[in-house]
């Protein structure tokens, strides 16, 4: 099985739950104040490497105790972490994470380290790419000096033989598609969901975002329904993938885990509908527990759990 190279922001998260409005200048009580590795990039490597498949991130943290712990963390799961700088200016990103009790969260990122990363397009040498196949960029918009040259990173990766894939995210800036447009052309595989489509494409209906990312080049688009699951459209098949039916403590992190289960699956040989099958069953496992990715499970267990919850596993 070939790697996944993946670049992308690495965040510590500390995250409090329940939470259902704030309170100025008084005191509240909640259930659990929780740390926990967050940011796009390592929580989409987290979940590749939980789900075995072979994983090297791209990032910047600091040589700080929450650098020290992303690391420890995204090495628990088999993350290969050579390309893993350390920030000279920065400490390592961190998020506060306010949680209510259905699982909906607001985030207050310091994006730290975040700023130093990738201050000129990524260079896909033979021991960058060494044992990878795939290169995946997630949020871009949580890398601020990638901003002007994430599309050139993109034809890098391409150029050097690789597959790509985009994970959107939110754009807290509102450049939107300033950014993700000139990344569009040529990508293999597009991750979004339904208010990043919104914002991009002006529409929530996945047919109709599919269509205005395709038109722009773009091969195969995945849509993000949260609790509907998920709508992919690829040059050979258009399908829906239903959710599964779980009780959400946190949905911080989900769709990085979708990211990352779809694309293990990949790495593994499985058809698209069995890949949205698996990405849509580690975004479930996610939000069953306070934190991006302390829900998921090794493989076997992971597909144990789709045919306990759907009575048959992927093929």
């Amino acid at each position: 099985m070939s790697g996944v190279l993946c670049a992308g922001n690495v965040i510590v998260d500390i995250l409090a739950r329940p939470v259902d409005q704030i309170h100025w200048d008084a005191t509240t009580w909640i259930d659990a104040i929780t740390q926990s590795l967050g940011g796009n990039g390592a929580n989409t490597s987290y979940a590749l490497g939980r789900l075995g498949a072979r994983v090297r991130l791209m990032g910047l943290v600091a040589a700080d105790p929450f650098g020290e712990y992303c690391r420890a963390t995204l090495s628990s799961a088999g993350v290969d972490l050579s390309l893993l700088g350390t920030a000279v200016r920065e400490s390592t990103s961190t998020s506060v994470v306010l949680v209510r009790p259905d699982g909906a969260r607001a985030l207050l990122n310091r994006p730290g380290a975040s700023r130093e990363a990738f201050p000129s397009p990524c260079v896909f040498d033979p021991a960058t790419v060494d044992g990878c196949d795939h290169f995946h960029l997630a949020n871009v918009f949580g890398l601020p000096r990638m901003r002007a040259h994430a599309s050139q990173t993109l034809r890098n990766a391409r150029d050097a033989g690789l597959g790509t894939s985009l994970d959107t995210g939110w754009d807290a800036l509102g450049e939107w598609m300033s950014v993700i447009g000139p990344c569009l052309p040529g990508l293999d595989l597009l991750f979004v969901n339904q208010d990043e489509a919104r914002m991009l494409a002006g529409t929530e209906d996945p047919d109709a975002a599919a269509l205005f990312f395709q038109s722009r080049g773009v091969r195969t688009v995945a849509v993000k329904l949260g609790a509907g699951g998920c709508a992919v459209f690829a040059p050979q098949a258009e399908f829906h993938a239903p959710a599964f039916r779980v009780t959400p403590v946190d949905t911080t992190g989900a769709g990085d885990c979708f990211a990352g289960g779809f694309l293990a699956a990949r790495q593994r040989g499985f058809g698209m509908e069995d890949a949205a099958r698996i990405a849509n069953a580690a975004g479930a496992l996610s939000v069953q527990a306070l934190g991006a990715t302390a829900g998921l499970l090794p493989w076997d267990e992971t597909l144990a759990w789709i045919s306990a919850s759907s009575g048959s596993p992927p093929a």
